[in-house]
């Protein structure tokens, strides 16, 4: 089973919970040369959408945002796993991480078509860097 495993940042922003929202703010991102490796949106209140904001470059998002009109709570850590999408792909990360006794608190994963996969994984920030070295990034 092939795979990579690296260090993301990722950033939170919230909108209001209407249609066009997300437009706006991912048109924005795209108008100021951010790429992005994940995007999630889930609601965060009855008229409140949280947006968090996997960018490839955190330095690029940081810089732009305020002249985008924008702010955005980060960076915050997590892990991307990008790989193979066969069977029993993510049991030896979550073992090993498990018998470290390290709690994945939450993770989105999503298969890529053709084969690959790729799965944010979000741990406590005291155990980042345990992590992180366990899984060799």
């Amino acid at each position: 089973m092939g795979h990579t495993i690296r260090r993301v940042e990722y950033f939170h922003t919230s909108v209001n919970d209407r249609p066009g929202e997300a437009l706006r703010f991912l048109t924005a991102l795209a108008d100021l040369g951010v790429n992005l490796v994940a995007f999630t949106a889930i609601p965060s209140g009855l008229h409140q959408t949280q947006l968090t904001i996997f960018p490839e470059d955190a330095h690029r998002l940081t810089d732009q945002s305020e002249r985008a009109g924008f702010s955005v709570d980060g960076p915050h850590s997590a892990l991307l796993v990008q790989g193979e999408d066969v069977p029993g792909a993510l049991v030896d990360i979550h073992e090993r991480l498990h018998d470290a006794g390290i709690n994945v608190f939450a993770a989105t994963g999503v298969s890529g078509g053709k084969g690959s996969f790729g799965y944010v994984i979000h741990v406590r920030p005291t155990d980042f860097e345990s992590a992180a070295r366990l899984l060799g990034v």
